[in-house]
């Protein structure tokens, strides 16, 4: 169960979200799209077109890529450096780990024809079932619930049954769960009146979940969230949360020190599953850019600081510096700084 903080105007969230659903049409995954904004014809229409080659890891394209290593062939270096092995600057630098896509381009409609894909649409349920609601959980989470158990059973996704084909995965993407859209009200009161509704809807379907051959990926307003309470149980029911902090309109927007970002990763928590501790990454400071094509997440590295302001002491200073200390260490401290004595 993978829990996302969407950033404050749901862009790249949103684009996390539809990664997370190309990948399983790529690997052949079963997919369940559940929405209350946008449908999910309507979403899975979006989703990003793979890239052809590893070539275009970095966004090249073939011909660029070639001339990239062609320029870096003929590099000179200096000679006791140059017959020394290459050493990678991380050791997962040459993994390579799924798929990369071209985000100014869609997913062809070839690509699903050898996939199951279900949706759920939260206005065309409320007109098709009556009211319902049942322990304490809105309307909407008990309908959600019911679907997603409806297609595991169905597709034999609990292990009940063998399945007539190679073992699949059901991939399980929930947008914008929490808002207002969803008949919640966590978002827009400090004491909502079923605070507990959003919990009970996490722990049932972590229980489908681990009963199950499935993931499931879960987009929150969490910015939007006054009750900090609330935040913790989530987290508490989640795998991996990881949050979103966009630059939009932020004064990092135009901050130099971050002008090749787009905004920060924030991971909160780490899966643990089967086991008494996490694996810690070494790397805790990420961020994001979308580039013209790709949208990487990398560690975040801030540019030297080469302006001509930099934190020295001036000649004036070292001057007055220079009186005190011939008066005597006794002397009271009569320079500008507080420091100087």
């Amino acid at each position: 169960l993978v829990f996302t903080e969407e950033d404050k105007y749901g862009l790249y969230s949103n684009l996390l979200f539809k990664y997370f659903l190309a990948e399983g049409v790529l690997c052949g995954h079963d997919l369940f799209v559940a929405s209350a904004k946008e449908h999910p014809d309507n979403i899975l229409k979006e989703l990003p077109a793979p890239l052809l080659d590893d070539t275009y890891r970095n966004g090249l394209g073939e011909e660029a890529a070639v001339k990239s290593e062609d320029f870096q062939d003929s590099m000179k270096i200096a000679w006791r450096y140059q017959n020394l092995p290459k050493m990678e600057a991380s050791p997962t630098t040459s993994t390579k780990f799924g798929h990369y896509y071209d985000v100014s381009k869609t997913m062809s409609p070839e690509l699903f024809e050898s996939i199951k894909w279900h949706s759920f649409f939260l206005p065309e349920e409320l007109s098709l079932q009556p009211q319902m609601k049942t322990c304490n959980m809105n309307s909407a989470y008990a309908r959600l619930l019911q679907s997603i158990q409806r297609i595991i059973y169905q597709e034999r996704f609990d292990g009940s049954d063998p399945q007539k084909k190679q073992k699949n995965i059901l991939r399980i993407g929930i947008q914008s769960l929490g808002s207002m859209l969803w008949g919640d009200d966590i978002c827009s009161s400090d004491t909502p009146e079923d605070t507990h509704s959003l919990t009970k809807f996490l722990y049932v379907l972590r229980g489908l979940l681990r009963k199950s051959l499935s993931a499931c990926i879960i987009t929150v307003p969490a910015h939007l969230i006054q009750n900090k309470a609330i935040m913790e149980r989530v987290t508490n029911l989640s795998d991996t949360v990881v949050g979103l902090e966009s630059f939009i309109g932020s004064e990092r927007e135009t901050n130099p020190l971050y002008k090749d970002y787009h905004g920060l990763v924030h991971v909160h928590q780490i899966p643990r599953l089967n086991s008494l501790i996490c694996d810690v990454s070494d790397t805790k400071d990420l961020a994001f850019r979308l580039k013209r094509k790709l949208f990487t997440i990398e560690r975040l590295h801030l540019p030297p600081d080469l302006s001509d302001t930099v934190s020295r002491a001036s000649k004036q200073d070292l001057a007055e510096s220079a009186k005190l200390l011939s008066s005597g260490c006794g002397a009271m401290a009569i320079g500008k700084k507080h420091l100087d004595f």
